[in-house]
């Protein structure tokens, strides 16, 4: 029996591949099994190749494999995409309706099974996906019965018949592999999870959670692969908390009104991807000029325009950090875990009305839609901060000429904030540069008062964000250290182990606040180090430069941008080749 096996199902884009395995790996997710899961679709609603590959384990996994044990095929494209992922020894479960075919070269064994024929003898061929869950269950060695309880979640509504009919596909599937197969691939069973209770979920979901556990109320948004799954979670969940999310005609609009929404007192946010975040830009400039709190949620994907909507990237660093016209404050927060994106989500909200400024959440498209299990959250650690918000301030009277000096000058350059309304609180509110009550004035000593303000708010950023550097730092003067930012942290643990099993000594810096730069706890780590390599999925080294403009060191780089993830083999050789 095995601790560990990757299973992958494809095929055209609308006919159950997504269901095929959301199915396949909640019912192992429930047994204990931990998962890693990575989807590649098509940037349309209908046809194109599509597959779903889910790593299976009885221990913690961070990473998708770099090989493949299993693969499910609905069609001959499948076979031809994927085939040279199959390891020596692998299975190829096909439908027979397309008579498949799979090179000859001993690599892997067909079974073709007739998925469509029993799915129709069944009732309806739709049930095509549940017969090839059943072939997956028998090859694992899980029972079908243990899908039962998946099964009634999703099919239940419809009637008993309709469970019945899938649990049956299921059975069938199982059977007709175990008897075609004739027990000879026992090396495929896995060895008994601990069946622990975890959560399996995506990161944009986890986002989507932190924000209703931050006291977030109200979301404006205008769909884009791959940030829409946050909006379409909170439209099932927010009614419970008493919150509200609006689909804006543009992202304009949607940062505009989150903007309002929080101007007035309710934490609000948006969600996009790289495009509408070029839309964003005078919104977040706005923002910062007023000193609004805003949250912005940035899912990279390929680009530029539309570049790749559905594959990962991670180039859209620069236009975060310089984006806007002008200079104002920003704090950029790129976690690296599902569980970190539920914690940083939370953190994105204090911090905004902390410093007052805008702060934009970065993920990127593996880490947003990338499915994985998920450790119970602690939400003893949730905490509350609106900063220096009065709610229900005693002021003085005020004389009809006078104005609350609402961008009042303090040591850390953040000033009292009041709610709209607020009694005897009256200040004026205006893009244009403005004195301490927010009238308007181009008076070059308020302009740079003003100025150095607003930019001084955010210097204490990096000393009091908790881990802006996610360290792996076991040796003082390690031959090398590497250094990635979002979702490439799981596959640069798997490429670290497998060179430190080779004698390497590796460390391991993973970016998880990107502004402020937390350069004076980067350094050291730098200057210990023989040499310094940069992982990264774009075709400039936007994180290397970051690096070298806020510490001077230079360093290599090794990028990734055809639009698809990172394998631990691929940083584990090319790092090799470095040392």
């Amino acid at each position: 029996m095995i601790d560990q096996l990757s299973w992958k199902v494809g095929g055209q884009q609308g006919e159950g591949i997504e269901s095929t395995g959301e199915i396949f790996s909640v019912a192992l997710n429930r047994l204990g099994y931990y998962l890693y899961g990575y989807r590649h679709f098509s940037s349309r609603i209908k046809g194109g190749h599509t597959n779903n590959k889910i790593r299976v384990s009885t221990k913690q996994i961070n990473a998708i494999s770099d090989d493949l044990d299993i693969l499910i095929a609905f069609d001959q494209e499948t076979i031809d995409v994927n085939y040279d992922e199959l390891r020596q020894g692998g299975i190829v479960i096909a439908d027979a309706k397309f008579n498949p075919t799979i090179p000859e070269d001993g690599k892997a064994d067909l079974y073709d099974i007739p998925f469509t024929e029993i799915a129709k003898e069944l009732g309806t061929p739709l049930m095509k996906n549940m017969v090839a869950v059943g072939a997956s269950s028998a090859i694992l060695g899980i029972p079908a019965d243990h899908y039962q309880e998946v099964v009634e979640e999703i099919f239940l509504k419809k009637g008993e018949a309709v469970v019945e009919k899938n649990m049956e596909a299921i059975r069938k599937g199982a059977a007709y592999f175990a008897d075609q197969a004739g027990g000879q691939h026992e090396d495929f069973l896995l060895k008994e999870a601990d069946g622990k209770k975890r959560m399996f979920m995506i990161g944009n979901d986890a986002i989507g959670l932190g924000a209703i556990a931050a006291g977030t109320r109200f979301m404006a948004a205008y769909p884009i692969t791959p940030a829409s799954e946050i909006m379409e979670y909170l439209i099932k969940k927010f009614p419970d908390f008493g919150g509200t999310v609006i689909q804006t005609e543009d992202e304009i609009a949607a940062a505009n009104m989150a903007i309002g929404s929080n101007y007035a007192g309710v934490r609000a946010f948006t969600a996009s991807a790289g495009p509408g975040l070029s839309l964003m830009t005078e919104a977040i400039g706005l923002a910062g000029m007023t000193e609004t709190p805003i949250v912005i949620v940035d899912t990279q994907r390929g680009g530029p325009s539309t570049g790749l909507p559905t594959k990962q990237e991670q180039s859209d660093m620069m236009a975060m950090l310089y984006g806007t016209h002008g200079e104002i404050p920003k704090i950029v927060i790129a976690p690296s875990t599902v569980q970190e994106a539920f914690y940083d989500t939370i953190t994105a909200f204090n911090m905004a009305e902390e410093y007052q400024c805008p702060v934009i959440l970065m993920t990127d498209l593996a880490l947003s839609l990338g499915k994985q299990t998920v450790e119970p959250l602690n939400y003893d650690k949730i905490k509350i901060r609106r900063g220096k918000l009065e709610k229900e301030p005693s002021l003085p009277k005020q004389a009809p000429e006078e104005y609350f000096e609402r961008y009042a000058a303090g040591e850390d350059g953040i000033s009292t904030r009041l709610l709209p309304g607020t009694e005897n609180g009256i200040f004026h509110v205006t893009g244009v540069e403005h004195d301490e009550t927010g009238k308007p004035s181009e008076k070059p000593e308020n302009r740079q008062k003003q100025m150095d303000k607003r930019l001084k708010k955010t210097e204490m950023v990096p000393y009091r964000f908790d881990e802006p550097i996610y360290a792996y730092d076991p040796h003082d003067e390690p031959d090398l250290l590497v250094i990635g930012i979002n979702s490439t942290r799981g596959v640069i643990n798997e490429a670290i182990t497998r060179l430190e099993t080779e004698g390497y000594k590796v460390n391991h810096a993973h970016i998880r606040l990107l502004h402020p730069f937390p350069a004076e706890e980067l350094e050291p780590k730098l200057h210990r180090a023989k040499k310094t390599v940069v992982i990264e999925n774009n075709a400039t080294g936007q994180l290397a430069s970051i690096i070298r403009l806020n510490t001077g060191v230079k360093m290599e780089s090794i990028l990734k941008y055809n639009g698809n993830p990172f394998l631990p083999a691929e940083i584990h050789s090319k790092c090799k080749e470095l040392l």
